[in-house]
């Protein structure tokens, strides 16, 4: 049986930046990974060129049942510290939409660059781990195919359930409710919208139309582009959305973002009288779009010039335009959901050192805690600022 001062069960982005953490204090770490190498969801995240953070993370862009518990981490290890350590690997990056930073070449290189700081902190990893159990008596021991071994220190940084294919599994949760921890209800989040029915055949002949449009759900609302696809609604502004919607609730969707449908139209009927209503918006939406929505907001006046519609049927148009009212039938789950929401109370935890109030020496990290980012880099933002609030104690 191999004594080490630190385990971190979980090879993902928070286990290997909270090995780093702690082995540059000279402790002896080792991280033991379920699948066959470490950092897979590094390498598949933002399109393979890794979303790393966001130059405007802030405590806000975070949903918790406690949302004050990621204040300490995310300020004590900021987007600054971890674009420091990408610069000092030479890594070329690059801002896209609304702060968020991506690898000009590949997430390789992020992964290269936090298992070569490993390699420089004596980092032992294990990969295909298989971890059998997990016990406690003045101190931890974990049996896995590699062997037995024993540590002060357990870290759980074990993931959530999304993307399942990529080996996730519910044995944090397991593992922490064993130590008598609470864990909230788990569910997908920043996951494409299902439809059924009509609605869900319209949003199929539509697979692959994008616009810019304004997602919402009761005062919470996102403006960013949308996707129509086989199956329903995804893009930036779906997926974000999907983080607060509950199932047989109703989502609004305005089509028009930065325009007033109705005086849009009531513009275009003074100055294009003699022009259908389809033509008109064609002009600001995508025509796919405008003739599946023909039937649904205008059926009896798809072929009447505007100057023969009354100015109450273009109100209510515009009305749908700006708010068209959309009942999910569900989400696509976690197969492509990009996180997990729910997870570790973090009642349980201190905020400071995410370490377990009530068993020594256990640490939670990343998503396996109930904090869960939205799109654009927040969740590797949370990774890296929870792991190292644990690295720098275990």
């Amino acid at each position: 049986m191999k004594h080490f001062d630190v385990i971190i069960l979980g090879g993902g982005a928070a286990g290997l930046m909270c090995a780093i953490a702690a082995g540059q204090r000279g402790r002896q770490v080792l991280v033991l990974e379920g699948s066959n190498k470490v950092g897979k969801k590094i390498l598949m995240s933002g399109g393979g060129r890794c979303n790393f953070t966001n130059l405007y993370c802030e405590p806000s862009n975070y949903i918790s049942a406690n949302p004050h518990f990621c204040i300490s981490a995310l300020s004590r290890y900021s987007q600054w510290d971890f674009i420091a350590l990408v610069e000092k690997h030479g890594i070329a990056y690059h801002e896209k939409t609304l702060g968020q930073l991506f690898c000009d070449h590949s997430s390789k290189d992020i992964l290269a660059a936090l298992t070569a700081e490993c390699e420089q902190a004596h980092v032992q990893m294990l990969t295909d781990s298989d971890i059998r159990s997990v016990a406690y008596k003045q101190g931890y021991s974990v049996s896995c195919k590699h062997g037995d071994y024993t540590a002060e220190s357990l870290v759980l940084a074990t993931g959530g359930l999304s993307i399942p294919k990529m080996g996730a599994t519910d044995f944090g949760y397991r593992l922490a409710r064993q130590f008598g921890l609470k864990v909230r209800t788990t569910c997908a989040g920043l996951v494409p919208f299902t439809f059924s029915g009509a609605m869900g055949a319209l949003m199929a002949r539509l697979s692959g139309v994008s616009l810019p449009a304004i997602l919402e759900i009761g005062n919470i609302s996102f403006t960013e582009g949308i996707l129509f696809t086989h199956r329903g609604l995804s893009g930036p502004a779906a997926l974000q959305l999907s983080s607060y919607w509950q199932p047989g609730k109703d989502i609004q969707l305005n089509l028009l973002p930065a325009q007033d449908a109705q005086a849009l139209l009531l513009r275009a009927k003074a100055k294009q009288s003699k022009v259908v209503l389809r033509t008109v918006l064609s002009e600001t939406l995508p025509r796919a779009l405008v003739l599946e929505l023909e039937p649904l907001f205008w059926p009896a006046s798809a072929e009447t010039p505007l100057a023969e519609i009354s100015d109450t049927v273009l109100k209510q148009v515009a009305k749908q335009l700006n708010g068209w009212v959309l009942r999910p039938a569900g989400t696509e789950g976690y197969r492509t959901a990009e996180v997990t929401l729910g997870g570790i109370d973090t009642n349980e935890l201190s905020s400071k050192t995410m370490e377990c109030k009530d068993q020594p020496g256990l640490y939670c990290i990343g998503e396996v805690v109930d904090v869960t980012g939205h799109l654009g880099g927040f969740n590797f933002q949370w990774a890296w600022a929870s792991a190292q609030a644990a690295g720098l104690v275990v």
